[in-house]
């Protein structure tokens, strides 16, 4: 259940397996053909150890197609629930997932996740060596560009909710049901030490209606979360105003070039508010809900009307964390009722060299655009600000 390991093999045209047997191959097709010309099939060989024997996979516009080449016989190994391939969008990518110890074989659009598979076969016990004699991928079509390979392969599902050595149990561990905080890297568990504690909440002993207060800023006219909600109204699509996709970023601290805008951000989120599609520009993050709870959708890839292969609430107090290659592609919508308050902690790793101070989003018509994520205030003096104008309301015995 770890978090998995990659290598960057762009522009290669052959590669070697991190170890033998398993391992999964991600690739994108070639979109930078003449014009008119679509692809239509992107395929390569799984080479074996044992003499002329090797897998041929290819990735059609209706299906995957692998086959099993031993000696002089060829065998088609068939997923009769595939119906799947090569998708219409030039922001797609594509793995395939190799593993002897399950002797499996799976294919998927998008993150490299069970949730993403599209094909899936198993061989019998007795192909197990054979599998594991796989060492290398040749052979590319010139419509490959392969992305990056991963020393594991693909057997459970990602959980989405991190939890400490003091919440685990046995049955957790034994269902793969959440991701224990030793298993995040070293970045995201930096990040999570520091958000996680018990003392790390909202309302606090010299603003304990701190949170009620915001919600009566955000209902209330004239008050600044409601009046800068609603100048906000343009920021994701400037000729389409709407104040539902709208949320506030609270800054802690500065930015110290280590992440895509200010590290720490408590983000407000009034009820029926959500964001566009989006990605974190390869960036790590956790995410701690603070007060009420946020519904976030995972997608396999940027574009417009596509269905997502995760849907998730979390509720007060649970974690949740993204990968350079895992949860990146999110939306996020407050359902309910009551306002919804998180803080995102944002870091690249030490081993990226590509610091962005944007992210990538989708706006109403589908194509991609750039976000700023700078600060609407910081936490520090918006804590003052929602203190005075709670004191001035003579609603301390207002409830929500």
């Amino acid at each position: 259940m770890s978090i998995l390991k990659s290598v960057n093999v762009k522009e290669k045209k052959e590669i070697d397996f991190l170890l033998k047997g398993q391992g999964v191959f991600v690739f994108s097709k070639d979109d930078s053909k003449e014009e008119g010309k679509e692809c239509k099939e992107c395929s390569f060989t799984i080479m074996s150890s044992i003499s002329q024997n090797f897998l041929r996979v290819t990735f059609t516009n209706d299906n995957v197609n692998v086959s099993k080449h031993v000696s002089l016989t060829v065998t088609k190994l068939v997923d009769p629930n595939n119906n799947k391939g090569l998708v219409d969008s030039k922001e797609a990518y594509y793995w395939f997932s190799i593993d002897y110890q399950n002797h499996q074989l799976l294919a998927g659009i998008g993150e490299a996740r069970t949730e993403t598979v599209i094909y899936r076969y198993k061989l019998p016990k007795e192909d197990k060596r054979w599998i594991e004699s796989m060492y290398s991928i040749t052979e590319m079509s010139q419509e490959v560009v392969p992305f990056s390979f991963i020393r594991d392969p693909i057997t459970l599902p990602v959980p989405m909710i991190v939890k400490n050595i003091d919440e685990l149990t046995m049955e957790m561990i034994a269902s793969s049901s959440y991701m224990p905080s030793s298993y995040l890297s070293t970045v995201s568990k930096k990040m999570y030490e520091c958000i996680s504690g018990k003392k790390f909440v909202l309302n606090t002993e010299d603003f304990p209606d701190f949170s009620t207060a915001i919600q009566y800023s955000i209902i209330t006219p004239g008050l600044w979360c409601y009046e800068t909600l609603k100048k906000k109204s343009t920021e994701f699509n400037p000729d389409k105003p709407n104040e539902a996709e709208t949320y506030l970023r609270i800054t802690l601290g500065q930015n110290n070039g280590e992440s895509p805008g200010v590290p720490y951000v408590m983000e407000i989120w009034p009820s029926g508010h959500f964001s566009p599609v989006h990605l974190h520009a390869g960036a790590e993050a956790i995410i701690r809900v603070l007060h009420g709870e946020i519904t976030v959708n995972l997608y396999p890839y940027m574009e417009k009307n596509v269905v997502p292969f995760v849907t998730k609430i979390f509720n007060k107090d649970e974690i949740t964390w993204i990968e350079p290659n895992l949860n990146q592609i999110h939306k996020l919508e407050n359902k309910s009722d009551d306002v919804c308050i998180t803080i995102q902690c944002y870091m690249y790793d030490s081993d990226n060299m590509i610091h962005r101070d944007y992210f990538d989003y989708l706006d109403d018509d589908g194509k991609t655009q750039q976000f700023d994520p700078d600060s609407d205030m910081d936490f520090l003096e918006f804590k003052e600000l929602i203190r005075e104008e709670w004191n001035r309301s003579n609603k301390k015995f207002w409830c929500w």
